[in-house]
């Protein structure tokens, strides 16, 4: 979750995975004499981003997409059966279900509030000496993923763009979707990224994790997927050991590659 703070107005990134969480988040603003915000935007529509919406008395912005994605979750109950139903039906993911039991442990009154505004594309916001530049970008994490640009600060919030496929039978990414991705990003001139679930990366930082992505991408097309030769050539490229985040990321783009094959297959 973010706030950005103008001079007309503020606007919240993501509205946080619980009423509790977003009512928290409230009050560290205010804590910290930060204007409240007036509007929110949700980056995509997992549940960790869209659960505290209903706490929120503010204007609600959202892409169709992520509204459609919304509008889907509307029927569910939330129930440790009906979780768990789910996830044997391969609509939810364990991960998910688990952490939902966790945040929601006494009270499972959840509600989904749809998003009062909707856009296609791009949207800009003007805060007041602030510009705020939404724009769809996609990924494997969802496809309905967008970033927040502050173009005056040259600071791109990613939501959890650049994050590997949960919802699938394995965790994974896809040389495509990621290279689409990656050029989009690249577009913004940004000084600073900000991930959810992790911390600002300088522009430095954020470009050696594309280099990454970008190279694991080439190698599972090149080498047909094969986990062994993938990790050889990774290792004559860096010159060196391979470290936990390069190998988790070889291992996704590997399941990715995997999973495509089956797909076709079927």
């Amino acid at each position: 979750m973010g706030a950005v703070v103008g001079d007309k107005r503020t606007l919240m990134i993501d509205a946080g995975n619980s009423k509790a969480h977003a009512q928290y988040f409230l009050s560290e603003l205010e804590k910290h004499h930060v204007p409240a915000p007036s509007l929110v935007i949700l980056t995509h529509w997992h549940w960790d981003h869209i659960f505290g919406l209903p706490a929120l008395d503010m204007l609600s912005i959202a892409s169709s997409l992520t509204k459609a994605e919304m509008e889907k979750l509307i029927p569910f109950h939330w129930t440790d059966e009906a979780l768990d139903e789910r996830v044997k039906a391969g609509v939810e993911i364990e991960f998910c279900a688990s952490a939902i039991k966790k945040e929601f442990a006494g009270d499972r009154n959840i509600e989904i509030k749809l998003p009062d505004i909707t856009f296609e594309n791009k949207l800009e916001i003007d805060l007041g000496s602030l510009t705020c530049q939404v724009e769809h970008v996609g990924g494997d994490h969802a496809s309905d993923s967008v970033v927040v640009y502050i173009k005056e600060e040259k600071i791109l919030f990613l939501g959890d763009a650049i994050y590997a496929n949960l919802y699938a039978e394995k965790w994974n990414f896809t040389p495509e979707r990621v290279n689409k991705l990656l050029d989009s990003i690249e577009r913004f001139d940004a000084d600073t990224y900000i991930l959810s679930h992790w911390k600002a990366l300088t522009r430095a930082e954020y470009l050696e994790e594309a280099k990454i992505l970008r190279k694991a991408a080439k190698l599972t097309d090149q080498l047909n997927g094969n986990k062994p030769k993938i990790k050889k050539a990774f290792k004559e490229y860096i010159k060196r050991e391979l470290n936990e985040n390069e190998l988790e990321t070889i291992n996704y783009f590997v399941n990715g590659y995997e999973l495509e094959k089956e797909l076709e297959h079927d």
